[in-house]
């Protein structure tokens, strides 16, 4: 057992490195679909399928065969919601065994996505947004959330972005 965690170690580790900056996602996704699968490497396998299910669907959802970079880092955000949802709910139901698989998948999408912000900086930019429009009360969230979402997108997670939101016009 020990062989096999050290080979998926391995290959978590390779997997950091495959991605190339001038490679687009579907390159990388494919990439790791053939060095996982000669790794024998299931969890990664099963994620990297899952993000090329995902990249396969948007490109036919569009009428170019090719999709942006910040459709393909919604569509990454969206698999990583689904996956952290499906921990939530495994581990509520004492399904440490889903639980493990789904973490293992989440490891691997997270790697493709941008770094997140932390709360401290992301708490300063909607600070920042409060004070340029003169916000104040909770009536004034639904003026303030699209203002945070469009300036933090892609760098932190919504539900941080609501929960600050409230905190400071609460």
């Amino acid at each position: 057992m020990s062989i096999n965690n050290n080979k998926r170690w391995n290959f978590r580790y390779f997997a950091t490195e495959l991605k190339n900056k001038n490679m687009s996602l579907t390159d990388n996704v494919n990439e790791g679909i053939k060095t996982a699968m000669k790794a024998k490497d299931e969890p990664s396998l099963r994620a990297y399928r899952a993000i090329k299910a995902a990249l396969l669907l948007a490109k036919t959802d569009k009428s170019d065969s090719e999709i942006d970079q910040d459709a393909e880092i919604k569509m990454l955000q969206k698999l990583v919601k689904q996956r952290k949802e499906s921990i939530e709910i495994y581990i509520k139901q004492d399904r440490a065994d889903l639980a493990k698989a789904e973490e293992e998948e989440l490891s691997i999408i997270e790697s493709f996505l941008p770094k997140q912000m932390s709360e401290a900086e992301v708490r300063n930019i909607i600070a920042g947004i409060v004070s340029e429009n003169n916000l104040s009360g909770a009536q004034n969230i639904g003026k303030l959330m699209p203002l945070a979402m469009k300036a933090l997108a892609g760098k932190a997670d919504g539900k941080l972005i609501s929960t600050i939101a409230k905190e400071l016009l609460g």
